[in-house]
């Protein structure tokens, strides 16, 4: 593995940061954006930056007017729109959209890619993708799915509840998992695409959650009837948990390429605080206490990128890489929710007001040791393959 950089993506890597410094965080305290997300016209105006600065949808194939990054490239590019929350959304490459355009351009077929792909990858509309289900369905365990889609003719009836759907609220179309009856492999888990204004659809509620970087928020989706052409099944009946890997081990590691993006723009806003603010004659910084704090930051994010690299390299090499990918959202998650703590603890008073983003920071990092697999969950699943490789050893 070689870690040098190619000199066009160095060049992608400051045009990126220019365009966030410059385009970018001055639209962040922007009244548009609610407790549930900037609004789509803060959307729709970020992307236009975006395009205007050839950085929309960086990671989509250039069919689909992307850059076409390889998984490095995006872990590069990524990381940069990352330092501010709203970067990720202006160059439409947040979630859960783009983890949907992986899906789509993967999996779907040439009518649906040009149905649902072309105008997401665009920005035209978002979309949002339909699995979790409040208890006693499927959230960390996709067997206790809830969600029932059955055959009547040439449609699929699909009836069931989803909840913490994130971008439901003003998305154009959805990615549903539902089980179909006797379908056989995986229970029948399979995936759907819908547009969220077909009748038997209805968002139930918008929830209130510790995030408000999300286009769309979070909301608690009801099928009821829903009808859905066979020709809209998202590759085939009985597939969805295998094409649900395909789209969350490496959407998994683009979260973590975007929060370290964000771990750096809190520990450098600490860094410039502990090198100003004075105590006991001396800046902050000097003292052990907060110069360790400044340490341990910069050895989490080294080892977060490290994690993020080689997974993306195992990616780039046509792995699977869940084992790898499953360790870095883990460690990714933990170490980058440390730093944003240490930082808080740097800034004092100032860290637990909205003076600067670090709070905001702190507060949404949070909720990445749980979506897209819960800490605990991936140590289980990572445990598992030791023993398995253990008892292959013996």
């Amino acid at each position: 593995m070689d870690f040098a950089l190619s000199n066009s993506l160095i060049a992608l890597r400051e045009r990126t940061a220019a365009f966030i410094r410059e385009h970018v965080i001055p639209l962040e305290r922007d009244p548009r954006r609610g407790n549930h997300g900037p609004s789509e016209p803060l959307r729709r105006e970020l992307n236009a930056l975006a395009q205007q600065a050839g950085l929309l949808a960086p990671q989509v194939d250039t069919r689909w007017g992307g850059l076409g990054l390889s998984h490095i490239g995006r872990a590069v590019v990524f990381e940069e729109a990352g330092y501010s929350l709203l970067g990720p959304l202006a160059m439409n490459c947040a979630a859960p959209d783009e983890g949907n355009m992986h899906l789509l351009d993967i999996v779907a077929t040439e009518q649906q890619k040009q149905r649902w792909l072309r105008p997401l990858a665009s920005g035209r509309i978002r979309s949002c993708f339909c699995m979790t289900e409040p208890h006693p369905g499927a959230g960390a365990d996709p067997a206790l799915m809830n969600t029932i889609a059955e055959r009547d003719g040439d449609h699929y009836v699909i009836h069931g509840r989803k909840w913490l759907i994130t971008g439901a609220d003003g998305a154009g179309f959805a990615i549903i998992m539902a089980c179909v009856p006797d379908a056989g492999e995986q229970g029948g888990a399979t995936m759907f695409l819908a547009d969220m204004e077909a009748s038997g659809i209805r968002i139930e509620r918008i929830i209130d959650s510790m995030d408000a970087s999300f286009a769309g928020g979070h909301a608690e989706v009801v099928f009821d009837g829903l009808r859905v052409p066979a020709t809209d099944v998202l590759g085939e009946v009985g597939q969805g948990l295998r094409y649900a890997q395909v789209r969350l081990a490496p959407a998994r590691l683009t979260h973590c390429m975007r929060w370290l993006g964000a771990a750096r723009r809190a520990h450098d806003i600490a860094r410039d605080y502990a090198g100003r603010r004075r105590a006991f004659g001396r800046t902050i910084g000097e003292h052990e206490g907060v110069g360790f704090m400044l340490a341990d930051n910069e050895i989490d994010m080294h080892l977060c990128r490290l994690a993020i690299l080689h997974t993306a390299w195992l990616l780039d090499q046509g792995e699977a890489a869940r084992h790898e990918s499953s360790m870095a959202k883990v460690f990714c998650s933990e170490a980058i929710y440390r730093v944003a703590d240490r930082c808080v603890q740097i800034l004092g008073g100032m860290g637990v007001t909205a003076d600067t983003v670090v709070e905001q920071i702190f507060r949404e990092v949070r909720a990445f040791r749980i979506y897209d697999g819960p800490s605990e969950v991936h140590r289980w699943a990572i445990a598992r393959r030791v023993l398995r490789a253990d008892k292959s050893a013996q």
